[in-house]
């Protein structure tokens, strides 16, 4: 491995997994080779190894992490499958020779292992523990070029949230509706126009949420229809790079006309709430510290909080990790109860929310420091365009 040495990965004893590495950030982690279809993952006597199809056993040596390439062909898969006619079959029978053959008879497994397999090895006399956070913990701590992959998918991020506000701020009012373009302006326009920037730059994403009025009050609500003036509206943006595989996360909320005073209320408690946060970050520091913190802002300005249990207010926590998925370890929040370390990618994103006026959402992403914490999120914070 180049980024992460196997010194410094979980557990002694032996590991296996098996997945694709395209939504399995473990599989990606350890391997650092992005494919499709399923493949196993083996660490065994201070050696790491990949069971590859033939197809895949080419590129694998050229961009895999690991060195040690095995192919299931080589290791009888073909021969399997023509007897028992049943893939599943075939490719047990062979990761469990593989397996056999190194003298393994007892593994650690992560969470989401395929229960057919687990079932199948421990049928076999494989003991088989499974280990809830098997190299999570190791990707809460980014390396220098970690942090690099994910600023550079900030860096399209705010381009991406760039355009957006520039037609929003580009739009007319008619009536009850913002127009651009000579069209009515809608949230799937704007979040069309965002993914158009993530593929100019080698981007994607899985949601995007630009949601506007009274329901953007439901801080996961994507967003649909058309958009009005005088409306907050919620821009929450989080691209990954299709290259790197690593996510930016970014919310900015804008109001294109007038705001009521209750909304510029709600801003400048959020944008408080944040500033503290903000200052606050820094290792030797607990989530729920920063998250009580955040909490306490809320509460003294008179807004309701998770922690009373309230259903308007701030009513999530204040962040979450960010890497290889978009949530992540470790968390700013009730559960974030181990000390932040150097290395530690978190957002921070206070809100509040009322379904009557709708929601403010502020989030920045920050690199975790031994004195307080980088800001990769250099986009400006305003309320009215």
């Amino acid at each position: 491995m180049t980024d992460n040495d196997l010194s410094k990965l979980a557990f002694d004893e032996p590991i296996l997994m098996v997945g694709e590495s395209y939504h399995n950030a473990n599989m990606y982690y350890v391997t650092g080779f992005l494919a499709p279809d399923m493949f196993a993952y083996i660490r065994a006597g201070g050696k790491e190894y990949i069971l590859v199809s033939r197809m895949e056993f080419e590129r694998a040596r050229k961009e895999s992490k690991v060195e040690n390439i095995l192919s299931l062909d080589d290791h009888g898969y073909t021969e399997r499958l023509q007897q028992t006619k049943n893939p599943d079959r075939a490719y047990c029978d062979t990761v469990s020779s593989v397996l056999s053959g190194m003298g393994i008879k007892s593994l650690k497994v992560p969470k989401d292992f395929p229960v057919f397999m687990a079932d199948d090895l421990r049928g076999r006399g494989f003991e088989i523990d499974v280990a809830p956070k098997l190299f999570e913990k190791n990707r809460e701590v980014k390396t220098a070029e970690e942090i690099e992959k994910i600023r550079h998918a900030q860096d399209v991020n705010e381009k991406a949230m760039q355009r957006a506000i520039d037609i929003i701020k580009s739009s007319e009012t008619r009536g009850n509706s913002l127009y651009f373009d000579g069209e009515p302006l809608t949230s799937e326009r704007l979040q069309r126009e965002i993914e158009l920037i993530f593929i100019k730059n080698g981007c994607d994403a899985n949601d995007t949420i630009v949601a506007a009025g009274p329901r953007s009050a439901d801080p996961h609500y994507a967003g649909e229809g058309v958009i009005g003036p005088n409306q907050l509206i919620v821009i929450d943006i989080f691209p990954y790079s299709k290259k790197e595989r690593y996510f930016a996360d970014m919310t900015r909320t804008v109001v294109k006309g007038r705001p009521t005073q209750e909304m510029l209320n709600m801003y400048n408690v959020v944008l408080e709430a944040q500033d503290r946060a903000l200052k606050a970050i820094k290792a030797g520091v607990t989530g729920k510290e920063i998250n009580d913190m955040v909490s306490d802002c809320f509460e003294r300005h008179g807004y309701g909080t998770l922690r009373q249990r309230s259903k308007t207010g701030f009513i999530h926590s204040t962040g979450h990790g960010v890497g290889l998925e978009i949530h992540e370890g470790p968390g700013i929040s009730d559960a974030g109860t181990e000390p932040l370390v150097p290395g530690n990618v978190v957002t921070v994103e206070p809100g509040l929310y009322d379904p009557e006026i709708g929601g403010v959402r502020i989030e920045d992403i920050v690199v975790v420091t031994e004195k307080g914490c980088e800001n990769l999120t250099k986009f400006p914070k305003f309320l009215v365009v």
